[in-house]
């Protein structure tokens, strides 16, 4: 069984995040989707709603599921034997960022961290962004999927 993680906060769900799920789940046997717990954080959505988006943005996949954690992304990979992290990349930055946190995570355990392009019409999309357009009254339906427009 090939099983990865994808963690984040999906503070919410894009259309970015949607994107490179659907892609991996044709590398992998399941994805967990993982929310992360940052005491330290404030987030825009409760827990229980972002959970909420993902598991109806997904409802009909059953290969995907989404599960939240608190501590170490590779020992939670252990909790729920996997061998895999998966993670999107938006641009040049995204990767730096991203491949330390790989080195690492590499160094603690024998994960596996796989890389997928976020599609060129999505690169542009973070949930940061999203919040803000959010806050201020835009229209963010373009930039989330269906789960979290209602």
């Amino acid at each position: 069984m090939r099983r990865a993680i994808f963690p984040g906060s999906f503070d919410p769900l894009t259309l970015g995040h949607h994107d490179i799920i659907m892609r991996g789940i044709t590398l992998f046997d399941e994805i967990i989707i993982a929310i992360g717990k940052n005491a330290d954080k404030k987030y825009m959505f409760s827990l229980e709603k972002r959970i909420q988006f993902i598991e109806e943005a997904f409802k009909d996949v059953p290969s995907i599921s989404v599960k939240s954690y608190v501590g170490l992304t590779v020992d939670f990979c252990k909790k729920e034997d996997a061998n895999f992290i998966l993670r999107g990349l938006r641009n040049p930055g995204d990767f730096e960022f991203e491949k330390a946190i790989a080195h690492t995570n590499r160094k603690l355990s024998e994960i596996e961290t796989v890389f997928l392009l976020t599609s060129s019409g999505k690169s542009y999309i973070s949930s940061s962004i999203v919040r803000d357009v959010i806050r201020n009254g835009g229209d963010y339906t373009g930039l989330v999927p269906n789960s979290v427009r209602k």
